[in-house]
């Protein structure tokens, strides 16, 4: 029984990024960018889970997200190599990983490697490098998204870092 709740757990927190990619409160923007709701779920699972488990995780969050979005970008290969790094962080980890600074300084890196990927990702399907490379939309979206999800990653991250402990959802 506590099995199958901790698995419909996983789920409907993993379910959740989804949702909060489509939905996009406004109010939890920066001129109007939303934060990175995938790097926000899979720091926290990753850490706690291991090398293993955040590959896994972000494959499947990668293919669930790749299904909703119209973009020629996957976000498959982005997410598995973010959840390898954090999960190895995980696994050799002090205590100190845990903490609101590390979380948010790994969040905002997580989310500019996301957003460099996408780009660049963009840029080879493109294959037009005859408009400017370094756009200033482009780097407008993806430090904002980088700082907001910086921003908001001791909160939720912490708070899902809990969850997942408390639920012995990796165990």
């Amino acid at each position: 029984m506590v099995r199958k709740f901790q698995i419909a757990a996983f789920a409907a927190s993993g379910v959740l990024v989804p949702v909060m990619k489509l939905i996009e409160p406004n109010w939890l923007t920066i001129m109007g960018v939303a934060p990175s709701w995938p790097v926000l779920w899979l720091l926290p699972w990753a850490l706690k889970g291991g090398r293993f488990k955040g590959v896994f995780a972000g494959l499947a969050l990668g293919l669930l997200l790749d299904s909703i979005s119209l973009g020629g970008a996957s976000q498959i290969p982005v997410l598995v190599l973010l959840g390898f790094w954090w999960g190895h962080l995980g696994e050799h980890r002090s205590s100190s990983i845990d903490n609101s600074f590390n979380l948010g300084l790994l969040a905002f890196l997580g989310t500019a490697f996301f957003g460099l990927s996408l780009w660049f990702q963009f840029l080879l399907t493109q294959m037009s490098w005859s408009f400017s490379l370094f756009n200033a939309w482009s780097f407008q979206t993806l430090l904002s998204q980088s700082f907001l999800t910086g921003f908001l990653a001791p909160i939720l991250c912490k708070r899902l870092l809990f969850i997942f402990r408390d639920l012995k959802l990796l165990s």
